[in-house]
């Protein structure tokens, strides 16, 4: 299932965007006509954008190696693995 999404506004119009959603998702997103489905969408495309752009911003600034942080990665994910597996 396609959703087209077109913004018009005022004097300038903004580029088209279509994106492809299940069916199941284009149904429950029907059920709610007065949503701007379209205003949702690139407000969480505008959030997810701002948050990577942080995420960038600390990863230029590290100075971790991908060895190491993967190495951290992986015992951070034992760590936690373990903790819960302790709370069992």
């Amino acid at each position: 299932m396609y959703v087209r999404v077109s913004v018009h506004t005022g004097e300038y119009s903004m580029p088209n965007m279509t994106i492809r959603v299940p069916d199941d998702l284009k149904e429950s997103l029907d059920e709610h006509p007065e949503i701007n489905w379209s205003e949702v969408a690139r407000q969480s495309m505008k959030e997810y954008l701002y948050r990577l752009n942080i995420a960038d911003e600390i990863a230029s600034k590290s100075q971790l190696s991908e060895e190491d942080a993967a190495e951290l990665s992986d015992e951070v994910k034992h760590d936690i693995a373990e903790h819960y597996r302790d709370s069992e």
